[in-house]
């Protein structure tokens, strides 16, 4: 069966999940965030099949979200975040939000995030670039950008 190419859509949102809607690459981003940036940890981490964690780094490498890095003699790689990728990350931490608010339960997050720039654990909070205020779904208004479809 033929996957949708969400890619050549005039949505952003089909866009970005054209990159990342797999559900493995978010994890896999995640890790490479944290720290596991060579391929038997991520593999390790996520118990994900060598096939499968091999499509997903080739796609995210194509992509421009993580690159390639050789750290033996041999041609071996670890992966590391790109400007994009690292900005992709943004993304994931406003679904880590959502995720603690609607999914933690009893239990409560699983991790807890401390901003650099106060030393405060903290959260995603999202807000417009132009005047500060909250920006949420019944803040805006939709209207057709410079490259919407006609």
């Amino acid at each position: 069966m033929q996957r949708t190419n969400f890619g050549e859509m005039a949505c952003s949102i089909a866009r970005t999940l054209d990159v990342i809607g797999e559900p493995w690459s978010p994890l896999v981003l995640r890790d490479v965030y944290v720290g596991f940036t060579r391929f038997e940890q991520i593999q390790a981490d996520l118990g994900i099949s060598r096939k499968v964690l091999t499509e997903r780094l080739n796609h995210l490498v194509e992509h421009g979200i993580l690159r390639r890095r050789p750290y033996d003699a041999r041609p071996r790689y670890e992966y590391v975040l790109t400007e994009k990728g690292a900005e992709l990350f943004d993304l994931l931490m406003v679904m880590v939000g959502w995720g603690d608010k609607w999914l933690a339960g009893k239990a409560g997050p699983p991790v807890l995030y401390r901003h650099h720039a106060c030393g405060e654990i903290s959260h995603v909070d999202l807000r417009c670039a132009r005047c500060g205020e909250p920006m949420h779904a019944g803040d805006i208004d939709l209207l057709p950008g410079p490259g919407a479809a006609t």
